[in-house]
C-alpha cells in the first residue's frame, strides 16, 4: 500500500512582521527622500532667470518621497495587523542565493568579473545542486570563456579584469 509523505505540521515561525517591514521601509524612503531633498537643494532647487536650476525638479521629487513615506509611516505605525511576512524558512532560502550574490559583487572589484563569476557558479553548483567538480569545472569556466568571447572580442566592450587576466595578458 502507498503510504502518504510525512507533512510537517510545525507553524513556521516569523522571520518579521508585515507591520514592521511596512514600518522600516516608510522610514528607509523617507531617508533616500531627505537625501534628495538635500542634493537638490546643494545644486540650486529654485527658479532662476533662465528657468529652474538643475535641483528643481528632483527636489520637488524628493518632497513627494518624504510626504507619502510619512503618510505609509503613519499607516503601517497604526496597522493591527500583525500577520508574518516572512517565515524563517523562506527568508533563509532567499538569503542562500542573496549573500553569495553580494560577496560575488564584492570580489569583482578584487578578481575581475570573468574569474568571479566562474567561482560563483561553481559555488551554486556545489552548494546548491550538488554537482561533483568533474562537471562543474567545465560548466564554470565554459560560462566565463563565452562571456569573454561575446564581451570582449565580438562587441568590444571592455568588462572589469583582475589580476588572472593581467597575468595571461588579456587585461
Amino acid at each position: 500500500m502507498d503510504q502518504e509523505p510525512e507533512v510537517n505540521q510545525e507553524p513556521e515561525l516569523s522571520a518579521a512582521s508585515r507591520r514592521s517591514l511596512e514600518i522600516a521601509v516608510a522610514l528607509f524612503l523617507f531617508l533616500l527622500g531627505l537625501v534628495v531633498l538635500a542634493d537638490s537643494w546643494r545644486i540650486g532647487a529654485s527658479w532662476a532667470e533662465d528657468g529652474p536650476q538643475a535641483g528643481y525638479f528632483p527636489f520637488y521629487i524628493g518632497l513627494i518621497i518624504c510626504i507619502t513615506s510619512l503618510i505609509n509611516f503613519y499607516k503601517a505605525f497604526r496597522m493591527r495587523d500583525s500577520s508574518s511576512f516572512v517565515s524563517r524558512q523562506s527568508l533563509g532560502l532567499v538569503l542562500t542565493v542573496l549573500l553569495p550574490t553580494v560577496v560575488y559583487v564584492a570580489l569583482i572589484q578584487w578578481l575581475g568579473i570573468y574569474l568571479a563569476s566562474s567561482l560563483f557558479i561553481a559555488a551554486f553548483m556545489w552548494r546548491l545542486g550538488g554537482y561533483r567538480l568533474i562537471l562543474i569545472a567545465p560548466v564554470a569556466i565554459g560560462v566565463s570563456a563565452m562571456f569573454f568571447i561575446m564581451f570582449e572580442i565580438w562587441f568590444t566592450v571592455p568588462l572589469p579584469k583582475g589580476p588572472l587576466e593581467a597575468m595571461l595578458g588579456l587585461a
